[in-house]
């Protein structure tokens, strides 16, 4: 399923645009010279808070990251209370925590995504351009999702996790005649599991490899009302799920000293086959890099830049007309994105609450490269809770 950059064509035979080659070329390669990068970024930060920082403090600082080192006999309850607030990643990172053996990690997130108005290419398009080439034009869309999950720590160095989301979308229409009417779908997303694993650790590094599979218990025969009639099918960004399974490779790197830490992540999104409904979706190939800074014992901040390359659909929903609404063509679901995301990290350090984290990121593009029209990109923003037992 993965695309060849050898020869420049992707899973339908087509040749790749220069764009793409040129994105899905630089993620390819891109893992080694970050990681190398992430790595020797590490090295001098780290060799930098050692010669100017207090050596007293420095011993309190590996023993809180690793709570079993030099603690025999500490009972796993306690970690809680001894993890620093940026120890974990922004929220925008999947599978960044690093569990003890036998530490169970609960954690619920809420994410609302905004998009409002269409694009093509990097050029805003207006709703009156958009309806010359398609009778029904797209306005803006919310996607609301809350999704409880929970990681386990099998060893020190493995750990595993499970997630579901559910969605609730809504988007807004206007047709050629003026009228404005609004859909609406709902309902659990895939089923994601995940394994990871840590091939190289220290007290101030890790490099984690993980893989996963997206098991498709989202609905792809979302319906609603529409002017055309009762109980439509609505198109491809209304439904809830891809209805394949799913490969989730991914790396992730990260890196701490007393008060600062670092990472980055590589990882992908690969639909195996095809689903009932005669289509694909795009695979996804992702990148983050970020900083944080811990200004507390309970608070910390962060820094994130992500890029993400997506593919147009393989196949089509023959029960969709492509030429009613942009939507509903397969091949106006490709992009490139390049977002900012600003964080912060709380963590209760005491009391009946110890170990609780609670995480808040807000996420706005700076570039987008659409194969529109399609609805852009405004804004998300996602709050998280966690607490290890």
């Amino acid at each position: 399923m993965a695309m060849s950059l050898k020869n420049g064509y992707g899973r339908s035979g087509k040749q790749l645009p220069n764009r793409w080659r040129w994105i899905l070329a630089i993620l390819q390669h891109a893992s080694g010279v970050g990681l190398a990068f992430l790595l020797g970024l590490g090295a001098f930060v780290e060799a930098n808070a050692y010669n100017h920082g207090n050596s007293a403090d420095r011993p309190s600082q590996v023993v809180a990251e690793t709570p079993s080192d030099g603690m025999t006999g500490m009972p796993m309850e306690g970690m809680g209370a001894m993890m620093r607030p940026d120890m974990a990643p922004p929220l925008g990172v999947t599978g960044g925590m690093n569990p003890k053996q036998g530490v169970f990690m609960p954690s619920l997130q809420y994410m609302h995504m905004r998009m409002d108005g269409n694009r093509d290419g990097t050029d805003d398009v207006s709703t009156a351009e958009v309806l010359t080439d398609f009778p029904v034009a797209p306005v803006d869309m919310d996607v609301d999702m809350l999704m409880p999950g929970i990681m386990y720590g099998v060893t020190d160095n493995i750990s595993v996790m499970a997630m579901i989301p559910y969605l609730w979308k809504s988007m807004d229409h206007v047709t050629r005649m003026g009228t404005e009417f609004t859909t609406k779908s709902d309902g659990f997303g895939n089923l994601r599991m995940v394994g990871g694993y840590d091939v190289y650790k220290t007290a101030q590094h890790t490099i984690k490899l993980t893989a996963g599979l997206s098991i498709p218990t989202g609905s792809t025969d979302e319906r609603d009302d529409t002017p055309a009639g009762s109980n439509q099918l609505l198109p491809y960004p209304m439904q809830n799920g891809s209805g394949t399974f799913d490969l989730l490779p991914g790396v992730i790197y990260s890196g701490r000293t007393d008060d600062w830490s670092w990472g980055g992540q590589f990882g992908a999104i690969v639909r195996l086959g095809e689903n009932d409904e005669d289509y694909t979706l795009g695979n996804v190939y992702t990148a983050s890099a970020w900083g944080a800074r811990r200004w507390l014992n309970w608070l910390s901040s962060s820094v994130r830049v992500s890029g993400e390359a997506v593919e147009n659909i393989d196949g089509a929903d023959p029960r969709l007309d492509p030429l009613l609404a942009p939507t509903a063509d397969p091949d106006r679901r490709a992009g490139s994105f390049i977002s900012l995301g600003l964080g912060l990290n709380f963590l209760v350090p005491s009391g009946v609450l110890r170990g609780t984290g609670l995480s808040i990121e807000g996420v706005i593009p700076l570039y987008q490269d659409l194969d529109g029209p399609q609805l852009e990109r405004d804004y998300a923003i996602v709050v998280g809770l966690r607490k290890a037992f």
